[in-house]
């Protein structure tokens, strides 16, 4: 039976496995967090320390991502994959005992937050390196729109669950159910065909530092460009936790539950948006340059929705678009970097990432307890927009000058026709 081209990463075993294990992997790690935001809350009463334990999360990848981006060029990728899952389970497990404990404060909890922080630091860029080896260039934008889909999913139910499991068997319970889920990506891991893993090669010699990463980088004008767009559309066009709140409790007048359906709106635009970019054979530069503009347009627009039905029909195609948009990217940092300079090119997307969520949140805040939160809506939006239609101007500069560009600086040749 013909497979549809949505579902094509779906005929690999490995990429089967997988997908399985890393829906199970995100359910749990979605409970964790919402169990340890509900128990840092329960102590402190402070939503500030809750920001400040996924501060503390978020850290690590900002300061120690190039180090993680060294060991996945250097070593074999689903031995640091497996690690890390063992690492994960080791600290949700402490969670456990601690929650168990009944703390009255929360040192320790703050302790395990930095300490899976570097964790995931050191071993992220290995996990995505990894999943291309698991699916192979010709899959892999549509595996990664799938894990997508799978990550959207793996949120909406991790966080029902907890809301269940904290009930009923506590926060430690929930901690513990996330460490068992870790099991299921070493299962998967041990159960893969070795002879149909697409391995990519080490770095050699003079090449594994992360002096050689940076070089490349900087060296790279679509990297830059295609960071630069993604730093920018990731501060001030993502962080819609802080926007949509500050418009349903401003000026929409939609209380906490206008704020819970804009939130479920915005969960199902990146289900639609993963399964938008799962369903394209390609995902090329072009795309990312028109999704950014769109999503631009829609954010400037949204400040001056009049209700909270029209802003939550605003939320959908950006959140669409927002999946479309990372799921390029990262689809492209993948397929037009050489395989053993991968994991730095992948560290430093992450370091992006993660710069752009700490400064994003607090930017936004701020323009919204200044300006309100239409002003800044009106006003990131427009700044999002001349990034983008920028990035667009740099991307067509570059292929303009392709064929007098270094060859360190151009993607490999057997990809070039992926890009247009």
């Amino acid at each position: 039976m013909a497979i549809p081209v949505m579902l094509r990463s779906l005929r690999h075993h490995n990429y089967r496995l997988w997908a399985t294990a890393d829906f199970v992997s995100i359910t749990g790690t979605w409970m964790q967090v919402l169990a340890m935001n509900w128990l840092i809350l329960s102590i402190t009463h402070s939503a500030t320390s809750v920001g400040l334990g996924l501060v503390l999360q978020a850290l690590p990848t900002m300061l120690l991502g190039p180090w993680g981006g060294v060991i996945a060029d250097r070593l074999p990728a689903r031995y640091v994959v497996a690690s890390g899952q063992i690492a994960q389970a080791a600290l949700s497990t402490v969670l456990a005992v601690i929650a168990a404990g009944d703390p009255s404060g929360t040192g320790g909890l703050y302790a395990i937050s930095l300490a899976s922080g570097m964790v995931t630091a050191m071993t992220s860029p290995a996990l995505g390196r990894f999943g291309a080896e698991v699916v192979g260039p010709e899959d892999l934008s549509n595996g990664l729109a799938l894990g997508s889909v799978l990550s959207s999913g793996g949120r909406i139910l991790g966080m029902s669950l907890a809301g269940v499991i904290i009930p009923l068997a506590g926060v430690p319970g929930a901690f513990a159910a996330n460490a068992v889920s870790f099991l299921g990506v070493l299962v998967a891991i041990g159960l893969m065909r070795t002879k149909e893993l697409h391995v990519l090669p080490p770095a050699k010699p003079g090449e594994r530092g992360i002096v050689a990463g940076f070089r490349y980088v900087l060296g790279n004008p679509r990297l830059l460009i295609m960071f630069g767009l993604a730093f920018a559309l990731g501060s001030l066009g993502r962080n819609y936790q802080v926007t949509m709140a500050a418009m349903s409790q401003g000026p929409l007048h939609g209380g906490a539950g206008g704020y819970g359906a804009l939130s479920v709106l915005f969960a199902v635009g990146t289900v639609l948006g993963g399964v938008y970019a799962a369903s394209r054979a390609r995902l090329p530069i072009r795309l990312l340059v028109i999704t950014a503009t769109i999503c631009s347009v829609g954010q400037l627009l949204s400040g001056g929705a009049p209700n909270l039905a029209l802003f939550g029909a605003a939320m959908l195609p950006i959140a669409a678009g927002a999946v479309v948009l990372d799921t390029t990217v990262a689809t492209r940092v993948q397929l037009d970097s050489p395989g053993h300079l991968r994991g730095r090119v992948i560290a430093a997307q992450g370091m992006v990432g993660a710069a752009s969520g700490a400064v994003g949140g607090p930017a936004l805040g701020a323009l919204c307890d200044t300006l309100g939160p239409r002003t800044a809506l009106v006003l990131a939006g427009t700044v999002c927009l001349a990034v983008a239609l920028a990035a667009g101007y740099g991307f067509a500069r570059v292929r303009r000058s392709r064929p007098g560009t270094a060859a360190a600086t151009a993607p490999a040749p057997a990809l070039a026709a992926a890009e247009a």
